[in-house]
């Protein structure tokens, strides 16, 4: 810890660190309490790379986790529905909101563990390619097959 403390103090002097070019540092932090006699140590953070955020005004990422939870109350909802009145038309919809719902859910992933501008686009399309390929496939089962919802149902039955 006291070398990463040391280091950030270094780089604030404009030698350029080698093992840290864009990390998250930390140093720890004393504040006085108000209502204590010792201070207490905090952990300061220092982000060396820019912070990417939406601006200000911008819904989208409300709007965008709304829609996620939306979609997982539909999907909860879809389970029942498709075992009670199986169709084409339940097939399909279960197929678009099972290709979204894994769509989000592996973007999330993907934004929390990939780094790095290329990696990011590569994971990118490839996610978009599993999500078309997968939305292709359940379509291709609904129609020349019997269907998701038949299946899961054959598949309780034996």
């Amino acid at each position: 810890m006291a070398s990463i403390v040391r280091l950030s103090s270094v780089c604030r002097r404009g030698v350029k660190p080698l093992f840290f070019q864009t990390t998250l540092l930390a140093r720890p932090l004393v504040v006085p309490h108000k209502y204590q006699e010792q201070p207490y140590q905090l952990t300061a953070k220092i982000h060396a790379s820019q912070a990417l955020y939406a601006g200000s005004g911008s819904k989208a990422a409300s709007m965008h986790w709304t829609a996620e939870r939306v979609l997982s109350i539909v999907l909860l909802a879809m389970g029942p529905v498709a075992y009670l009145h199986p169709g084409p038309v339940m097939d399909y919809s279960l197929a678009a909101a099972l290709t979204l719902h894994g769509h989000w859910g592996i973007g999330q992933v993907l934004t929390d563990y990939v780094h790095g501008e290329a990696k990011i686009k590569m994971a990118n399309a490839g996610l978009f390619l599993l999500s078309t390929v997968t939305f292709a496939g359940l379509c291709y089962f609904n129609y020349h097959d019997v269907g998701i919802c038949k299946a899961v149902a054959l598949l309780w039955s034996k």
